[in-house]
């Protein structure tokens, strides 16, 4: 779903769900996305974050981003994933 570039600061971008069928410190999952900028990823509840909008939109400067989510848990050693995202940036003030 692309995001208007008039979007407003802290506008969510997308909601994930991340699980880990370990227990204790083992099962805790610490998430972020990279290239951090304009995005950043919020925990919302247990499992549960949102990709937020960290800064302004200029589709004429970008007009898509490929960034990166990626999830790694307290085990030893610790086991990691991740997941492309396509964020698409439509104009609002073309004529």
């Amino acid at each position: 779903v692309p995001v208007s570039e008039d979007a407003s600061v802290g506008t969510v971008v997308a909601l994930l769900s991340v699980s880990d069928r370990d227990s204790g410190a083992n099962g805790r999952v610490r998430c972020w996305v990279w290239p951090a900028l304009p995005f950043g990823l919020e925990a919302t509840f247990a499992g549960s974050y949102s990709l937020v909008l960290r800064e302004a939109l200029d589709r004429e400067r970008v007009s898509e981003y490929e960034v990166e989510v990626r999830a790694e848990d307290g085990g030893a050693p610790a086991l990691r994933a991740s997941r492309g995202l396509r964020v698409p940036v439509s104009d609002v003030n073309d004529n």
